[in-house]
């Protein structure tokens, strides 16, 4: 028998099995299920039994596993699948079409054009109540958190749409500058001659 043809398990020590269970454990799904079929192939033959008994894994998961890794397909579970709400905007894709158009009107460029991000005027009250007028029914309209959370998410920041400043052309005097001493002196001279 050649090493080749078969594959012969290898002793492990228990630090080594401690660490291969903490992998395994930072691991979730598919990727999990790939890394136990490759170590149960390593070190216990590939059988899925042995590979429950060593490192504790379940057998089932370990079995899975290994089939997905002979055949090359990956399995989706019902709950990864299926899982999870869709987001408002999934849920009313024209009722969003027109709070876009309403926070677009109400929205300006950042000033310094350092991020990509749209500042607004736009509250999520304010949206709701805009929306409500265009004749929107109240069942599909968020609460005013969730309307804020949208709106965040989407790239429009709920602040006050801030004016570019001016740089002043002159710096402010220091106290310590020539200037200000002379104007400190003459405001305590004007002081002291009106007292």
């Amino acid at each position: 028998m050649s090493s080749e043809t078969e594959a012969v398990a290898l002793p492990l020590l228990t630090t080594q099995v401690e660490d291969l269970r903490l992998a395994s454990s930072n691991m979730t799904g598919a990727t999990r299920r790939a890394f136990q079929a490759q170590m149960t192939l390593k070190y216990c033959d590939g059988n899925a039994r042995q590979a429950e008994r060593v490192f504790g894994w379940g057998r089932w998961t370990v079995q899975l596993g290994l089939h997905e890794y002979r055949t090359g397909i990956i399995c989706l579970g019902a709950q990864e699948a299926y899982c999870g709400q869709p987001r408002w905007e999934e849920k009313h894709p024209d009722v969003a079409n027109a709070l876009w158009r309403l926070a677009e009107s109400q929205s300006q460029q950042d000033p310094t054009f350092r991020t990509a991000l749209s500042y607004t005027r736009l509250t999520a009250a304010e949206a709701l109540k805009q929306l409500r007028t265009l004749g929107f029914a109240e069942d599909v309209l968020p609460s005013p958190s969730t309307m804020a959370v949208v709106l965040n998410r989407n790239g429009y920041r709920l602040r006050p749409v801030l004016k570019a400043k001016p740089q002043k052309k002159f710096q402010k005097p220091m106290p310590s500058s020539p200037t200000s001493r002379k104007k400190t002196e003459n405001q305590f001279r004007t002081a002291r001659s009106s007292a």
